[in-house]
This record gives structure tokens, sequence and C-alpha cells, in this order.
């Protein structure tokens, strides 16, 4: 055979038909589609990342990630708040009314423990939001409806939603005020202690079975004077100029005490009244001030 015979040959011979040619393109194959799994898992964090601008020594930076303390707390609050939906549609009214309570706990935590540990965030400020609106603004109405309100027909579901657009609107409206108005007061009366109020409510009259058409129409006031006093311009104090680290007198500890001895006797009818005195103070401290002549 000449030379030319041997390599017209050798170009028409694949190379893949050698055993060493098929273990090199099997390698080739396994390490792209290693370097393919990783780039997938690599896009996945990328894209799915929480990156937000904040301000650190003057500067504006860039921070990728978010801080799971004080997000557990408020997962833990919206949790409580979807289980009192769930527990109000299977008709158990007080587990309901103590989630809500337990949510309000909850909420008042996330905020001091990320404040604790210098953890703020603009997506801890948001998602706390979000959840509010679950817990203090769908929650009580869903639960006040499924217990009572349903019973009025169209004016029940028409005052339950009232209540829940009005916990939207003051919510949205507490957002966009931060840092525009004085700590000490709340424009209009928080949610959670509108949420409290309407929560107590169920709890106390369905522990007395209390299904007469007088406590229909007074589920009915407590419902919309609560979500309208959310949306009004009445000032409620709102305890943070209090400073816990100050030494205090001994009978502040013993008043305590006693509060919650008597919360623990009657909790339902207790927490009525306690939020119940708290959601008057506003509009009485209002008349107060407007009969008060300035000096």
């Amino acid at each position: 055979m000449t030379q030319d015979a041997r390599d017209q040959e050798r170009k028409q011979t694949p190379q893949s038909a050698s055993p060493e040619g098929q273990k090199a393109e099997d390698n080739d194959e396994g390490s792209q589609n290693s370097v393919s799994n990783e780039d997938l898992a690599t896009v996945f964090l990328r894209e799915t990342e929480v990156v937000e601008e904040a301000v650190e020594d003057g500067k504006k930076v860039r921070r990728k990630g978010i801080y799971l303390l004080p997000n557990l707390f408020t997962t833990s609050a919206l949790f409580s708040g979807f289980f009192a939906v769930v527990a109000g549609i299977n008709g158990e009214f007080t587990s309901a009314a103590v989630a809500i309570f337990i949510a309000m706990v909850l909420d008042g935590l996330d905020g001091r423990v990320a404040r604790m540990t210098n953890t703020q965030s603009a997506f801890g400020a948001e998602y706390d939001s979000l959840a509010d609106m679950i817990s203090f603004g769908m929650a009580p109405a869903l639960v006040a409806f499924t217990w009572i309100l349903q019973d009025i027909g169209k004016t029940g579901w028409v005052v339950a939603f009232l209540y829940v657009a009005c916990a939207a609107l003051r919510l949205a409206r507490f957002n966009v005020q931060i840092g525009s108005v004085d700590k000490k007061w709340f424009i209009g009366l928080p949610s959670p202690s509108a949420a409290a109020l309407v929560a107590a409510s169920v709890w106390t009259f369905h522990s007395f079975d209390a299904d007469a058409l007088g406590f229909k129409l007074l589920m009915l006031f407590v419902v919309a004077a609560a979500g309208v006093l959310m949306v009004s311009n009445i000032r409620y104090y709102s305890f943070k100029d209090l400073d816990f680290k100050k030494p205090v007198p001994f009978v502040v500890l013993l008043a305590v005490v006693l509060g919650f001895v008597m919360i623990s006797v009657e909790p339902s009818v207790m927490l009525l009244l306690l939020f119940g005195a708290y959601v008057c103070s506003g509009p009485v401290l209002a008349v107060m001030r407007k009969a008060t002549p300035k000096s």
C-alpha cells in the first residue's frame, strides 16, 4: 500500500471509533453537564436574592440577603394570623381570638428585636406590614364575620370589608408617615389594637353564647367603629417614649403583677376592658383638647 492510500484510509476512519476517543467525549459531556448544573444553581440564587440599598457610615451601599432573627418573629405572627382565619372558618372562635393576640405579641417583638440587634431593613419593614395586613386586617374581620356578622346578611359582609379596607389604608398611611410624625403618638387607631378589640369582643361574647340581635348589632358597631378609627386623625398614645432601662418605683412592678392576675381570672373580659379603654382614650382626649381653651 502506498503512502497516499494509507493517508486516504486514515482520513476516512472516524476519530470516535477508538475507545480512547469515546472516553474523551464522555468526559467532555460530563464536565459540561456539571458546569451547566452549577450555572443553574448560581442563576437561581442570584435571581432570588434580595438586594436593597442601605446607608452605612453615611454612604449608600447595596446589601444582599435578609436578617433572619426579626423576620422569624414576623413569620410567626403571620402564621398566627393565618391560623386565626382557619380556626374561625372551622368554628373555633376562642382559638381564633387567642391566635390574634399571639400575633399581636409577636408583632411587637419583631421590631424590638430588630432594633436591639441592629438588624433593621427595608425588607423587614415591608414584610412586617404585609403580615400585619393578614393578622390584624383580614383575620379579625373574617373571624367576626364567620361568627356573627354573616347572620346580618349583606350589611355584615359590607362592614367586614370596611374594616379590611380601613386596615389596609391605615398601614399604607403609616408606612409613608414614618419619620414625619411625633413618635409619641399614633395618627389613628393602630391596627393591632383594633384587631385586639374585635378579637376580645368575639372571645367574650362567644364565651357567653351571646347570639341575640342586640349582640349582633353591637358587633356590627364595634367592627365598623374600629375600622373608621384606624383611618381617622385621632391621636393615640404610642408608649414609645417609655424607657424600660430606668429604675421605677416598686409599686409599678406590683401593679404589673396585679394586672396579670386580673387578666388570668377572666382573660376575655379583662382584655376587652383593657383594649376598649385604649380605643376610647383617643376620642376622649380629642374632645378634652377641643374643650380646653388655648392660652
